[in-house]
């Protein structure tokens, strides 16, 4: 039973690479029938793209994506209406909070295409209330000026902080609130093991007010 498991393996190995290869020569074929016009066509194209992306990280970065930074109650709206993604952290001064920080402060970096931002909750009564906000920490995420969703405490991160970054960038990303196909800046390459900011046994993730 064992060979036959091997070998139904290995059919399948080859077969997929076959496809590959196969996929490859498509490419190769279609390249060898451009003529000089078509090539020229396909590179002003390309540079007309790359330039589009330049001017984009840069009216990002004019806004202050790429950094993650406090905002005071009064600059909330203003931040959320000028980009088409937010992520606001509600914080106050405690360990969970900090360990939310640690994560969106690598985030913020890598996913220049949405800002990031943070207000302490017991200087913003007014905000807090009108986006009832009593868990902390808890992730408002703002879509073109609207709160459409919520990340609050660490229950969905795994309920501890021991949590990865990579897992709150899925959970960001499943929101459509950043991306994960290069909109950003390139990423570093992800390590096989998962970044943590802390390993800790125990569960305390996150506090009310």
């Amino acid at each position: 039973r064992g060979e036959r498991a091997v070998q139904i393996l290995e059919k399948q190995v080859l077969s997929v690479a076959k496809a590959v290869e196969d996929k490859l020569d498509e490419q190769i074929a279609a390249l060898d029938r451009l003529d000089p016009d078509d090539i020229e066509a396909l590179r002003e194209r390309r540079i007309l793209q790359m330039r589009r992306a330049a001017e984009r990280r840069a009216k990002w970065r004019a806004l202050g994506h790429g950094e993650y930074g406090e905002v005071p109650e009064k600059e909330f709206f203003a931040a959320a209406k000028a980009s088409d993604r937010l992520v606001c952290h509600f914080y106050r001064d405690n360990w969970p909070c900090k360990v939310m920080d640690k994560h969106l402060s690598i985030l913020a970096k890598q996913h220049v295409e949405t800002r990031f931002v943070k207000v302490h909750a017991e200087k913003a009564p007014f905000l807090t209330e009108k986006l009832r906000i009593v868990v902390l920490p808890t992730l408002a995420l703002v879509k073109n000026t609207k709160v459409e969703d919520y990340v609050v405490g660490f229950d969905e991160l795994g309920g501890k902080d021991d949590f990865s970054t990579e897992d709150l960038e899925e959970r960001l990303a499943k929101a459509q609130v950043i991306f994960l196909d290069g909109e950003g800046p390139a990423h570093a390459s992800k390590q096989a093991t998962k970044r943590s900011v802390r390993q800790s046994d125990t569960g305390n993730s996150s506090d009310s007010e």
